[in-house]
């Protein structure tokens, strides 16, 4: 079983009953994740798992704090035993540590979990952000208008998305030019495979 598998059914019992439109998203996001295969190389697995999980601090069961990464993450380390990066990649999805501050657990969450490479968040970034509530992809203009929309002005999620929207479309965008740079490299190699045939 790989990890995006074990990831996977965890997500499903904590999510699907309780948060179908969670869940919903949680297979978008996992989707976007597994199309990111060829440019993540022996760590796809490993953030596709994370986009299984990074939402599973929702299920009614986990809430904590009320701030998802970080009670999702204590519930993968503490509860599942998950790989440490895997936890990491968790607590710190989508520029989580501006909602942290926002919250007034900053420090807690840097106490508790380190954060992961930033190819590793950018990539599960890049998932989250280009992926609707329904499980659809989106633009992420289009996606951080829709959470802004519906969690209104002055929520912490809302004040948290205004403050980290550059950095949510930085990442994103370096993900997407590495997608489209892996897609030119393949049509040149089908070119000059074709002209080899010639």
């Amino acid at each position: 079983m790989t990890q995006a598998e074990w990831a996977r059914g965890i997500a499903h019992n904590l999510l699907a009953a309780h948060l179908p439109r969670r869940w919903a998203h949680t297979r978008g996001v996992a989707a976007q994740a597994s199309q990111l295969a060829a440019v993540l190389g022996d760590d796809a697995d490993l953030v596709e798992a994370a986009a299984w999980l990074h939402d599973i601090g929702y299920g009614p069961s986990l809430v904590a704090t009320g701030f998802h990464p970080l009670d999702g993450a204590r519930y993968l380390r503490d509860v599942e035993g998950a790989d440490d990066l895997l936890c990491r990649l968790v607590a710190h999805h989508s520029c989580a540590e501006v909602e942290a501050t926002e919250r007034g657990l900053h420090h807690v969450l840097l106490a508790e979990f380190d954060p992961p490479r930033s190819d590793l968040i950018g990539a599960l970034t890049f998932c989250d952000m280009t992926t609707d509530p329904d499980g659809a992809p989106i633009s992420v203009g289009h996606r951080l208008a829709d959470i802004l929309a519906r969690y209104g002005d002055e929520h912490v999620v809302s004040r948290s998305i205004r403050r980290s929207a550059p950095m949510l479309r930085e990442a994103t965008e370096i993900v997407a030019q590495r997608l489209a740079a892996y897609a030119q490299r393949r049509i040149a190699v089908v070119d000059s495979v074709e002209v080899g045939l010639w």
